[in-house]
């Protein structure tokens, strides 16, 4: 009889463990990432894609050395984000380790190449597009709820924080793909944005819908002086003028929806985070930030090594801090940890209508 006692006792110990240890796990704020390459963690590892960073030396200055399936030498920007939250990285939704207590940290449901339209990266072949993404994101939903409860997957969902990058690919890998693209020729550039923006629009509703509270939408970057366009169109290293006007037309014109989002659901659900005015920081002057270069990539080929991919036969630069690009495309590890800075803390020129820590803040205080 005392050993059926105390055989009791320890189940009923070890059940108040593991109870203990999922309700804080998920006391913990979860972190849910929707995107394209600039967030990819490693999703399209699992696809039969050309979008891929699987190969070295991609990973170099991540902790393993290896690489992740992350378009950086080392950390991403959702990988920052989650060191701000205390909290480890978000695993890709697809990785067959996203299960258990895994789940409650969160999932990175981005995939390289996407963008806001489905027809964007169409030359990538298999790749997770945005649609599919929330479609992944309320199956998530129904894992997370057998795992503690509907009600507790409800509440970890609302309290979460959000990340949505989009937009660039819709440009870069689409509108000016090739000269004349079918969009180009549909769509006058200002034409292209406002249908570009309204389809945007939809994306964040359904994000609302499935629950998503802290929302953090990055706009375009300096898509005109990143080191692939500088190799294409550039001859004096300035930066490609028509693709910066594209971002000047989107970026306002997100901020406007995100403005009206907000006011139709009565609350500070999203927050525009301006990647354009970050990135330039550093690029308008690179040595003020410790680097030597904002237009040459770290790694690639050609001019300003802004051509092709980085593999291992590519230019490599010794030293990935004094780089503001890793890539053709892609921010160093270094130059993220400087635009997550200014998401987390920046002012009204940075952050709209918040930064994330206020958010967070208006968060738990409600």
């Amino acid at each position: 009889m005392a050993n059926t006692s105390s055989i009791i006792s320890i189940f009923s110990v070890v059940s108040l463990v593991i109870l203990s240890n999922i309700s804080t796990t998920s006391a913990a704020r979860a972190f849910f990432v929707f995107g394209d390459s600039l967030v990819d963690n490693g999703n399209n590892n699992y696809l039969a894609t050309t979008a891929r960073a699987d190969s070295p030396p991609y990973g170099i200055d991540y902790p393993t050395h290896r690489p992740t399936g992350r378009f950086s030498n080392g950390l991403n920007i959702p990988d920052v984000i989650s060191e701000h939250l205390g909290s480890e990285p978000t695993l890709p939704y697809l990785s067959p380790d996203l299960r258990g207590q895994k789940l409650l940290v969160g999932a990175n449901f981005a995939s390289a190449g996407i963008g806001i339209l489905n027809d964007t990266g169409i030359q990538f072949i298999n790749i997770i597009r945005i649609s599919q993404q929330l479609e992944n994101f309320r199956q998530y939903q129904q894992r997370l709820s057998s795992l503690v409860g509907e009600a507790q997957a409800k509440r970890l969902v609302n309290k979460a924080l959000v990340l949505i990058t989009l937009g660039g690919n819709d440009f870069v890998n689409n509108y000016y793909l090739v000269p004349y693209s079918a969009r180009s020729r549909q769509f006058s550039l200002p034409d292209y944005v406002t249908y570009i923006i309204s389809e945007y629009k939809k994306i964040l509703a359904r994000l609302y819908e499935l629950g998503a509270r802290q929302v953090l939408v990055t706009g375009t970057g300096p898509m005109g002086c990143v080191p692939a366009s500088l190799a294409e169109k550039s001859r004096d290293g300035s930066c490609d003028p028509e693709l910066q006007r594209a971002g000047d037309l989107f970026n306002p014109a997100l901020i406007q929806i995100i403005n009206e989002l907000n006011s139709q659901f009565g609350s500070t659900v999203f927050t525009a985070a301006n990647a354009r005015k970050s990135h330039m920081d550093f690029i308008a002057n690179p040595q003020a930030y410790g680097f030597v270069t904002s237009k040459v990539a770290c790694c690639g080929q050609g001019p300003y090594n802004g051509l092709g991919l980085c593999t291992v036969a590519s230019n490599l630069c010794p030293n990935r801090d004094l780089y503001a690009f890793w890539d053709a495309y892609h921010p160093s590890q270094k130059a993220n940890r400087m635009i997550v800075s200014q998401f987390m803390t920046g002012s009204n020129e940075y952050m709209n209508p918040v930064n994330i820590s206020t958010l967070l803040a208006m968060s738990e205080s409600t």
